[in-house]
Order: C-alpha cells, then structure tokens, then sequence
C-alpha cells in the first residue's frame, strides 16, 4: 500500500469511526483499532488514536448536562481504570493472536443481544461503592490488552440509569480516563513519542468530521431509537472485533 492509499484509508476510517461515536456515544477506538489493524501493529493504532479520542471525548463530555454529579458519582471507577491500565502495561505489545480480541468481541455480542431484547441491567446505588472499582479496574486490564475501552465499563455504566444524554457524557468520561491511562503505557513501551502523536493529530480532523455528522443525527432521533442504536452498535462492533481477530 503506497503512502497516497495509507493516508485515504485512514482518513476514511477515522471518519467512519467518528461518525458512529457521535450517534451512540462510543465506537471511535473499536473501529479505528479494528480496521487499522489491517495496515499497522494494535499498538501502533492504539498511540495514532491518542488525539482524537482525547479532542473527541473532551467534547463529548462538555456538552453534557451533568458534569460535576457525574464526576463525583464515578471517580472510584475511573481510579480504578487507571491502576488497572498501568497493572496491564504491556499487554498491548503481547498480543499477536487475537485471543484477547476474540473475546472482547464475543463479549459484547452478548450484551447486546440481552440488551435487544429489552432486558434492564441495573446496579442497585448501595453496589456502586464496591462494584465501580471492580468494573474500572477490569476494564482497565482490558483496556492495556486491546486498546479498546468497552467492556465492562459500557454495560456498568448503561445500567446505572442514566438518560441519553449523561449516559453519552459518562461514556465520555470514562474513555477519556481510559485514554490518559493508557497514553502513559504506550509511551512507556516506546509506542508513542513526538512523531506519533503529530500524525495522532493530524488524525483528529477527519474523526472530528465524523463525529459531528454522528451528533447531528443523535439529536434527531427519540430515546427509544437511540437505545436501540446503541445496542445495534455495540452488536456490529461486537461482530466485527470477533470476525477481525480470526481472520
């Protein structure tokens, strides 16, 4: 693949990855890692995500509605996804036969089939104390593993109760913990230095395209569509994570 083609082809992931994280709020990292890995290491996909999942999270979060509530409700969560990011550094570099990946995928197939099918998860407020930190630190691992920041943070998160738009603004929030943990782990693998994070940036127009194209489409569909998106969503990334690491 010549330079020319490299360039178009990750422009036009990032903007399809942009594009599906502003209609259901996540889905940037999943596919951007998913699909770059045809051209380049998860690694390497992962430290060129740097920007735009920082830039497009950032923004995610300030244009929700309960910032500082939301904040005080999750930090044992987020705490705990940046011990176990750290525990896991290096996992990343390890992984070569799509193991972790595979299940990652299966994973969320299943979630959202149950969700589909209209199943409510709940966490009763007396867990959060207790469960945050589990789920963080969970998600964490898997986070250093894949560099990808789903699971179980989303489903944890999605049974909280939040409405549409703070369960988008919590999302953000937590894949943007997720990205600074994990930005400390790269740079300590060599996987992110100076040169990376330019075209990491330079990566961020296209992503911020897309996202924007995907939020003007949110804002235009009821509660009830977009909880059957964002099931779809995670349905299809499910599908492909698991489809990418066998093929």
């Amino acid at each position: 693949m010549d330079n020319t083609t490299l360039l178009l082809f990750i422009t036009a992931t990032f903007v399809l990855a942009g594009f599906v994280k502003g209609v259901i709020g996540l889905g940037l990292p999943t596919i951007a890692v998913g699909v770059l890995g045809v051209v380049m290491a998860p690694a390497q996909a992962a430290a060129l995500l740097v920007v735009p999942n920082l830039v497009t999270n950032g923004w995610q979060i300030a244009t929700g509605p309960k910032l500082t509530a939301t904040l005080r409700r999750l930090w044992p969560m987020l705490a705990a996804i940046c011990l176990g990011t750290w525990a896991g550094a290096g996992l990343l570099q390890q992984e070569k036969d799509g193991t972790a990946t595979l299940w990652l995928g299966l994973a969320l197939v299943l979630y959202a089939v149950v969700g589909l099918k209209a199943a409510k998860l709940r966490v009763p407020p007396a867990w959060e104390g207790w469960l945050g930190p589990v789920i963080g630190a969970t998600t964490g691992v898997v986070t250093a593993a894949t560099g990808v920041f789903v699971l179980p943070a989303v489903p944890y998160l999605q049974a909280l109760g939040f409405d549409k738009d703070e369960l988008v603004q919590a999302l953000g929030i937590s894949f943007i913990v997720s990205t600074l943990a994990l930005s400390f782990g790269l740079i300590g693998a060599g996987a992110l230095n100076g040169s990376v994070a330019w075209h990491s940036l330079l990566a961020l127009a296209p992503a911020l395209i897309g996202m924007s194209a995907g939020q003007f489409i949110r804002s235009r569909i009821s509660a009830a569509t977009f909880k059957a998106s964002f099931f779809a969503g995670l349905l299809a990334l499910g599908a492909y994570l698991s489809w990418r690491s066998l093929a």
